[in-house]
Parts: C-alpha cells; sequence; structure tokens
C-alpha cells in the first residue's frame, strides 16, 4: 500500500509538470497574441489554427539549435543555472492545494518561501559563470531587486499566517468561505501583485533585462536550450505566482471552472502591465520597496496580530 502511495504520488508529479509546461506554452503563445493587439498587429497566426502550434515550434527550433559556450566562463555553473532555474519553478507547484492528495502538505507557505529564495541563486550563478561585464551586472541588479521585494512578500505571507493560523493553502479555501480576502485587504492585494511583478522581472520592474544599457541581461551570453529552459523558468514562475494570487485573495475555488478563469485573468494581467507601463528608474524601484511596500505590509502585519489577540480575550 505504501509502495502503490509513492507511485501514485510520483505519477501525480508527473502529469502537474506536464501540465504546467504546456500552459508555459500556451502563456507565451497568449502574451503575444496580445502584445499583438494592443499594438494593433495580430502576432503569432501562421502556424497551425490562428498560431496555435507556434510555441511548440519555437521550442523545437530552440533546442534543435547549436549551444554557444564563452570560452572564459564557467563550464558547469553556466551549464546548470538554467537546469536549476526551471526545476525550482516546477518545483514551487507541489504546494498546490488539490483535495485529492498529491503533495499539498501542512508548510506549503513555508515551502514556497524556500523555493523562491533558491531561486535568486540560479540567476546569480547564471549572471556570475558567463564571465561578462553585462550579465554580472543583470544578475546584481535582479538579486538586488528579488531580494528587496521578498521581505514584502514575507510579511504579506505572514499576516495571513496569522489570520489563518496554519501554513497550508487549503486553510485560504477555508477562511474565503464567505467573503474573499481581496475585499477585506485590497492594499495587500495591489502590493503583492507590485511584488509578483518584481519578483518575476516583469514589466515595470525588468531591470534584469534593460535593453538599453545591459543588452539583455544575466542571459546575454545564453542560446538555445539554455535561455529557453530560462524563459521557461520565468513563465512557470509567472503562472504559478498567478495561482497563488488567486488562492489568496479570489477565493480559492480550486475545483470549479472559476479557478481557471481567475487564473487566465491574473496572467493576463501580467502582460497587459508589460503591453502599458514603462520601465521604472532603479533607485525608484528600490524606494517602492523599502519606502512605501515595507512599511504598509508591517502596519498591516502588526494589525492583524492585534486582531487575533484581541479575538482571542474574547474567546477567553
Amino acid at each position: 500500500m505504501f509502495i502503490n502511495d509513492i507511485l501514485l504520488n510520483f505519477l501525480g508529479g508527473i502529469l502537474l509538470v506536464i501540465f504546467v509546461l504546456v500552459g508555459v506554452a500556451f502563456l507565451t503563445l497568449l502574451e503575444r497574441k496580445v502584445l499583438g493587439y494592443m499594438q494593433i498587429r495580430k502576432g503569432p497566426n501562421k502556424v497551425g489554427y490562428c498560431g496555435l502550434i507556434q510555441p511548440f515550434s519555437d521550442a523545437i527550433k530552440l533546442f534543435n539549435k547549436e549551444q554557444t559556450f564563452p570560452m572564459s566562463s564557467n563550464y558547469l555553473p553556466y551549464y546548470f543555472s538554467p537546469i536549476f532555474s526551471l526545476f525550482i519553478s516546477l518545483f514551487c507547484w507541489l504546494v498546490v492545494p488539490f483535495y485529492f492528495g498529491l503533495f499539498s502538505f501542512n508548510l506549503g507557505l513555508l515551502f514556497f518561501l524556500c523555493c523562491t529564495s533558491l531561486g535568486v541563486y540560479t540567476v546569480m550563478i547564471a549572471g556570475w559563470s558567463s564571465n561578462s561585464i553585462y550579465s554580472l551586472l543583470g544578475g546584481l541588479r535582479a538579486v538586488a531587486q528579488t531580494i528587496s521585494y521578498e521581505v514584502s512578500l514575507a510579511l504579506i505571507l505572514l499576516s495571513f499566517i496569522f489570520l489563518c493560523e496554519g501554513y497550508s493553502l487549503i486553510n485560504f479555501k477555508l477562511f474565503q468561505e464567505y467573503i474573499w480576502f481581496s475585499f477585506l485587504c485590497l492594499p495587500l492585494m495591489l502590493i503583492w501583485f507590485a511584488s509578483c511583478l518584481a519578483e518575476t522581472n516583469r514589466t515595470p520592474f525588468d531591470f534584469a533585462e534593460g535593453e538599453s544599457e545591459l543588452v539583455s541581461g544575466f542571459n546575454v551570453e545564453y542560446s538555445s536550450g539554455g535561455f529557453a529552459l530560462i524563459f521557461m523558468s520565468e513563465y512557470a514562475s509567472i503562472l504559478f505566482m498567478s495561482m497563488l494570487f488567486v488562492v489568496m485573495f479570489l477565493g480559492c475555488y480550486i475545483n470549479s471552472l472559476i479557478f481557471f478563469f481567475e487564473l487566465t485573468f491574473i496572467s493576463f494581467c501580467f502582460i497587459w502591465a508589460r503591453g502599458t507601463l514603462p520601465r521604472y528608474r532603479y533607485d525608484k524601484l528600490m524606494y517602492l520597496a523599502w519606502k512605501s511596500f515595507l512599511p504598509v505590509s508591517l502596519n498591516y502585519l502588526i494589525f492583524f496580530m492585534g486582531l487575533k489577540l484581541l479575538f482571542l480575550s474574547v474567546l477567553i
């Protein structure tokens, strides 16, 4: 019986990874279509019906291209960092609160924080091991930005841990039975969304890829398969952050179709931000992280702590 459970969990994990990768493929297509229509053009529309097979043809093209290695690069870190980046992005998905078991465990939020913290190392190593000044500068910017925004992300999560009294994501379903957290904590929801944009290196916070001064950021020396893996890990993170946003603020109806419509809408908002907003200045980004988001999330945390103490004193 024990072996059957392990096999079922293993097969479930593989299926989850496959579906996430298919979701990543179609998210890239959605992005190109949405940006195309925002710029009054069609986007991909030749390969297959309305360009539906375009992401798969892109993947085949990228993985069939010859991989180049800079002569002065540190070969092993350079080679393995994109692989670990995608692995960590997919590993986060184990905390999805499915009701039929799988891996949705009681310390899901802590596991998510550990995985996002590890993601910083892959970016840093990718930027450093290429041995290029542009990739190093892009990597340093990405690391500084991600670490800055992780603080406010962790504090927002801590507020909800006090509210829900647990680290499991299933608690969010139970506590949002009658009213969504988005109505109770609207400022926190907006801060979480902006922090997710910064965490995933998306516009308007894509300083790691500031084309005008950094060529292409920490992945400037990567080509073919390595670039594709970094690209896939970024989009897997966007999908995961969208899923977490829906779980935390929009009701967590994981068994219904509404959940997937909400997830698609939040992913669309990531793309919408890219098509609409210009890039921030770097010092303004840091100002936003440390002088705006951090105090607000800290105040909310103290407020929720006081609220829980008040409820406890009333119950006693």
